[in-house]
């Protein structure tokens, strides 16, 4: 089954690219080791793109180097990064070893040696105390949840909850319980029965003490509900929550504002589902569904009318 189910609304797909828990912002504070602050910018799209410090000129000391390497990868050039690392010939730092087992995961072509081998390096580095340990634990997770020809769910989620019962307020930690989120929701073989899997991820939220990426969970919570066709005030909280939190790029925002004004409608809840409505009027530019946006509230009037007159 996919990892993240799209949900229709008007023909059009929301899926994990409105809200992707591949967003966050992860900072390497090392003592003297130079800052990073890499984004998981493409972890949806299957890749391993980073956007971090700009490149900067050859021949620079080690450090520099890797922030060189990251920017390569951030622009999907593997190849060139991998190579911009193999010129440092000094022993290597823990950020150096992890920049490297990481370009190794998106070197191609990509064989199952080279992802155990830089696995390897990772379950290696996860045993440290420091964020890169808990960057490392999270992207050994990630090799068994979409990396391996072969995924095995079961030993990620194993992963997952290792980090996050180790290290609670790291921000890996956090985002590997919106990654184990999907895993329940999904994949896992247990629990089976779709309101207990909606039930488990939504078991995980207290634990993410990070409000963008509850917003994420809260999404894909929301998203599973529709999938599974659960009753739509378990649903609408959840994507009440993602409103008020904001955030999205993109066309998100304009998505959400119509799946919460049409989920609405069909709960019963008119007064919620004419405010979605009249915002997505009123918030975004005009478009072709901007004329879908007013029959729906002519719908609205008229079942608002009915129920009136339906009234002793």
């Amino acid at each position: 089954m996919a990892e993240t189910p799209p949900c229709r609304i008007f023909g059009r797909s929301t899926g994990a690219a409105a809200g992707s828990s591949c967003r966050g912002r992860p900072r390497f504070h090392d003592g003297g080791v130079p800052v990073l602050i890499p984004t998981l910018s493409r972890w949806c799209a299957a890749g391993l793109g980073f956007a971090l410090l700009p490149a900067v000129w050859a021949g620079a000391p080690a450090d520099t180097e890797v922030s060189a390497a990251w920017q390569l990868m951030a622009s999907s050039l593997a190849r060139d990064a991998y190579t911009r690392l193999d010129r440092i010939k000094d022993a290597p730092t823990r950020e150096q070893e992890f920049a490297q087992a990481v370009v190794v995961i998106d070197y191609q072509p990509v064989t199952p040696d080279r992802l155990h081998e830089a696995e390897a390096v990772l379950a290696r580095l996860a045993q440290g105390d420091d964020e890169i340990a808990d960057a490392a634990a999270y992207m050994q997770a990630r090799l068994y949840q979409v990396h391996y020809q072969q995924p095995d769910p079961v030993r990620a989620a194993a992963l997952y909850r290792a980090l996050a019962d180790r290290h609670p307020a790291s921000h890996w930690a956090r985002l590997g319980l919106v990654k184990l989120g999907l895993l329940l929701l999904y994949t896992l073989p247990e629990p089976a029965a779709p309101a207990e899997r909606i039930a488990a991820a939504t078991a995980l939220l207290p634990r993410i003490k990070e409000e963008k990426l509850q917003r994420d969970l809260h999404l894909q919570i929301a998203h599973a509900g529709t999938f599974y066709e659960q009753p739509l005030d378990t649903v609408l909280p959840h994507l009440i929550e993602v409103d008020r939190i904001g955030g999205l790029v993109g066309q998100a925002p304009e998505d959400l504002a119509i799946e919460l004004g049409e989920l609405s409608l069909r709960a019963g809840h008119y007064a919620q589902a004419r405010a979605y409505f009249e915002a997505y009027l009123r918030d975004f530019t005009p478009n072709q569904r901007s004329v879908t946006v007013r029959r729906r509230l002519e719908d609205l009037a008229a079942l608002e009318a009915k129920a009136k007159g339906a009234r002793p």
